[in-house]
């Protein structure tokens, strides 16, 4: 499986597919060194391909600034690259799309918000897809801004935005995982 050739496939628009590989690639190359530093048995491989392919649904959702023009809202990215990857036959790096949305979503919060999203559990069940939401969570896709890591207190701050208990579960990625900001040691 190339991760690139899918990109290309789906990202037409060089602007579009410009920023989603330079996005991606910062994610997966994040997500490397954490399930690097970690003393447990992680399919570094998959880690590094799902990370590449993670936001492959921007491709459908309108976002105008970085080049994409679909129906859709941002939020629906990753049921977009769910379905994009299992017509592909990857349905493991499938699930990766769908439950890397902040720190994950349950049923109960899409029915609660009103989210545009079906009613089921959207979050990270392996270490894998932890490892990546975690990761992906330290980097944006606004142009400009693409190479500029987040510190935790700003993590911290956009997902306080979302309740008390998601800065619960990154609390604990981050006591799990370590600062990725920082060299492991």
């Amino acid at each position: 499986m190339n991760p690139y050739t899918l990109i290309e496939k789906y990202f037409p628009d060089s602007n579009a597919r410009t920023i989603i590989l330079e996005h991606s690639r910062l994610v997966a190359h994040k997500a490397l060194r954490i399930a690097q530093c970690l003393a447990a048995e992680i399919d570094l491989e998959f880690v590094e391909q799902a990370a590449l392919l993670h936001d492959i649904g921007v491709c459908r959702i309108s976002a105008p600034d970085i080049g994409c023009h679909g129906a859709d809202n941002y939020l629906c990215h990753g049921i977009h690259g769910r379905a994009i990857l299992e017509a592909e036959g990857f349905p493991r790096h499938a699930l990766v799309c769908e439950r890397h949305i902040g720190v994950g979503l349950t049923a109960d919060e899409i029915l609660t918000r009103n989210l545009p999203l079906p009613a089921r559990a959207m979050g990270p069940t392996c270490i894998e897809e932890e490892i990546i939401s975690y990761a992906d969570l330290f980097y944006s896709k606004t142009p400009g801004k693409l190479t500029t890591e987040k510190s935790v207190e700003q993590v911290r701050s956009g997902l306080a935005r979302f309740g008390a208990e998601k800065l619960v579960i990154f609390d604990q990625w981050l006591e799990r995982f370590g600062n990725p900001c920082l060299p492991c040691g």
